[in-house]
């Protein structure tokens, strides 16, 4: 059976990783201002997700974009002949 697991209010060290996440999503995206629409928030804040997941780099990939850890760790990784 899977259950849920909530955090204790004010308790963000229980999940550091969706903290940082969120500080960078608002201090990059959204304290920037008003959107007008919803199709606008949606369009801007999807073309911030695809930056953020493809094209930028991320201190726990060692400063690589994930493209760029994605083709490393394949290299990386081949099966070994037997």
């Amino acid at each position: 059976s899977v259950n849920t697991v909530f955090i204790d209010p004010g308790s963000p060290w229980q999940n550091a990783w969706i903290e940082s996440f969120n500080s960078k999503f608002r201090d990059e995206l959204l304290n920037g201002g008003l959107f007008d629409s919803l199709l606008e928030a949606r369009v801007i804040i999807e073309d911030w997700r695809i930056d953020y997941n493809m094209n930028r780099p991320h201190t726990a990939h060692g400063d690589l974009t994930p493209a760029e850890f994605a083709a490393a760790w394949t290299i990386n990784h081949q099966p070994q002949a037997a």
